[in-house]
């Protein structure tokens, strides 16, 4: 079992920056992959970003590329999600997930995690 907590939202002017956290426990954290997505009222969920188990990959959607930043203290059992230069339709809840179990699914999906968060509110106001 895994138990992920997300914190760091919140209402920030476009523009602006927040760094999500995402405390898990449970499991070995420093031996799965963990991925970050939002969802948007009346939207799908979709996938943010994405990283390895040791870091050495990390995946961006291409709406995060050049703006986010997903990163992981393997000692700490924290991911994080640095989001710069955010904004309006940056606005969903932001969920991080855990990839503990070998699947074929991809790490893009949803289906390619097992674990999820309760979520945390971003905000972005124009």
């Amino acid at each position: 079992q895994v138990q992920l907590v997300e914190s760091g939202g919140g209402l920030v002017q476009a523009g602006g920056s927040l760094r999500l956290s995402c405390a898990a426990s449970g499991r070995t954290f420093s031996s799965y992959a963990m991925g970050w997505f939002r969802q948007a009222p009346g939207k799908e969920q979709e996938v943010v970003a994405a990283i390895s188990w040791n870091r050495d990959t990390t995946y961006y959607a291409d709406s995060a590329k050049g703006r986010f930043t997903i990163s992981r203290d393997n000692a700490k059992n924290t991911v994080y999600l640095q989001m710069n230069s955010l904004q309006p339709e940056d606005t969903a809840v932001y969920y991080c997930a855990a990839r503990t179990r070998s699947t074929a699914y991809s790490v893009t999906g949803k289906f390619g995690y097992d674990y999820w968060g309760q979520g945390t509110q971003v905000t972005v106001s124009s």
